[in-house]
């Protein structure tokens, strides 16, 4: 008699299983089985389940795919609300915190993905982007300090090589003590995506190539960089369009907007997303969509630094994949995809009524969406026979969700806050009953704690010391 080898792990009796596969298939009372780091089938009640090493016990809960975080700066938790930083819209802030960042080393690197990946993924974030542009002499191999972290905990993870070549004296923003040449950045571009980009669908860790933004870096470096992108097969990634200031120094440096300076330099393809995206006009909007290049909405982080509200339904209706991103600390410092989808869906409402943006589409964009922005529709963000068994357990118990008896998905967010119950990864927990799985928490929380008083240590000849108190941050550079 022929005999099937049990799953690795089965999750059973949710009160919905909401797949956000090509169908939108939502299973009540359903089951999803993971074998060998892929969903090995999904079912209701009605279904035979399949055998299991282990199984979870989903009920009184909402199943999900794994949620993808699209854009995120790990290393700022370490200047997590960082006082004298907190009044000032972004240029502001970018200045008070460079001095700061430029203390990074790689164990300031490993120790801030280490904390902000758990914390993710306490949220029910499986996959996640990082966005790591300072890089001073003599740090390290920052990134792969932060692949070293992933590795550690099991969660899926896409780093990018950010890079900053213009300083203060080129016109940039940063201090020389952060900026590194062209040849240098492209090389070091090369170098890690060959020691750890994995190009399988079932891929842990990726690399994607990513100049921090037009006011950092030179136009020839943009260049270069989608060329070296095109020819190592990689994403493209920057930010873009984040603020009205931006439109204005883009205007004044280069003559052009900033989505026509991005036509200028090869990066409208499908290869690249791009962060925030707030300011586009309906025509930029309309090419975005043409050119299918990704949007990572970022909501929190938009509204605290005032850069305003993202047009995410015309990106979408145009065509331009559009993910979730948390972003950065002392821009948005709470890193949760709950928060973020609960808080583009009241936005959505905001901008176009009470109508337009309903949960299911603040879960389709933190998940699907942000899936299409890292190239990887049908592998993650959806939950199908073949995909990553990566999904989230969401408890809809408690008297947050005393009532809440007709729509598991839109109490999910209508209702809460909530984490999720159980993480998984590949068909693995990371986060179980709400706890992290890994056992280096605690030690890793005090190793963060001394790194960041080491980072945020002021010194006495430092403009931003006069603020240390939270006063209003005045404008200039």
């Amino acid at each position: 008699m022929e005999t099937t080898a049990p799953a690795d792990l089965l999750v059973t009796d949710a009160d919905l299983v909401a797949t956000v596969d090509d169908d939108r298939r939502e299973v009540a009372g359903g089951w999803v089985a993971v074998t060998g780091g892929v969903v090995s089938g999904i079912g209701g009640p009605g279904d035979p389940r399949p055998a299991a090493v282990r199984t979870v016990d989903a009920r009184g809960c909402l199943v999900t795919p794994g949620l993808v975080n699209t854009h995120h700066h790990l290393y700022q938790n370490l200047t997590r609300s960082f006082a004298p930083a907190l009044t000032g819209g972004l240029f502001d802030w970018l200045v008070t915190l460079y001095p700061l960042w430029a203390r990074l080393d790689e164990e300031a690197a490993h120790v801030s993905a280490y904390v902000g990946l758990t914390e993710l993924a306490l949220a029910g974030c499986t996959t996640s982007t990082d966005h790591l542009y300072v890089h001073p002499r003599g740090a390290g191999d920052l990134i792969g300090a932060q692949v070293r972290a992933a590795q550690d905990l099991g969660v899926r993870s896409h780093f990018t090589r950010g890079s900053m070549s213009l300083s203060a004296k080129d016109g940039g923003l940063p201090p020389d003590t952060v900026v590194q040449d062209d040849d240098e950045i492209l090389a070091e571009s090369q170098r890690l995506v060959a020691a750890h980009h994995d190009r399988s669908p079932t891929a842990l860790t990726r690399i994607a190539l990513a100049p921090c933004s037009p006011f950092s870096v030179s136009t020839s470096l943009m260049t270069r960089t989608a060329e070296l992108a095109e020819q190592l097969d990689v994403r493209l990634h920057t930010h873009l369009a984040e603020t009205q200031d931006e439109d204005a120094f883009c205007l004044e440096r280069f003559g052009r907007r900033p989505v026509d300076y991005l036509a200028d330099v090869g990066w409208m393809s499908d290869r690249v997303w791009l962060a925030h995206v707030v300011w586009p006009s309906p025509d930029e909007v309309r090419r975005l969509g043409a050119a299918r290049v990704g949007a990572a909405h970022c909501p929190s982080s938009n509204m605290v630094l005032g850069s305003g509200l993202a047009p995410v339904a015309e990106l979408r209706a145009a065509g331009a994949p559009v993910g979730l991103g948390v972003d950065g600390s002392s821009s948005a410092d709470a890193a949760s995809l709950w928060l973020e989808a609960r808080t583009a869906m009241l936005q959505g409402k905001l901008r176009h009524g009470a109508g337009s943006f309903t949960a299911r589409d603040a879960l389709e964009i933190a998940t699907r969406g942000g899936a299409a922005c890292l190239g990887r529709t049908g592998e993650i963000g959806q939950l199908s026979v073949g995909a990553c068994g990566d999904l989230a357990v969401w408890p809809l118990t408690g008297p947050a969700f005393a009532g809440a008896l007709s729509d598991p998905v839109e109490a999910w967010l209508r209702c809460g806050p909530v984490a999720a119950r159980h993480t998984v990864v590949g068909g693995r927990l990371v986060v179980e009953d709400g706890v992290p799985v890994h056992p280096g928490l605690d030690e890793q929380l005090a190793v963060h704690r001394r790194v960041s008083q080491r980072i945020q240590l002021e010194d006495p000849a430092a403009p931003h010391r006069s603020r240390a108190r939270g006063g209003p941050l005045q404008r200039g550079r």
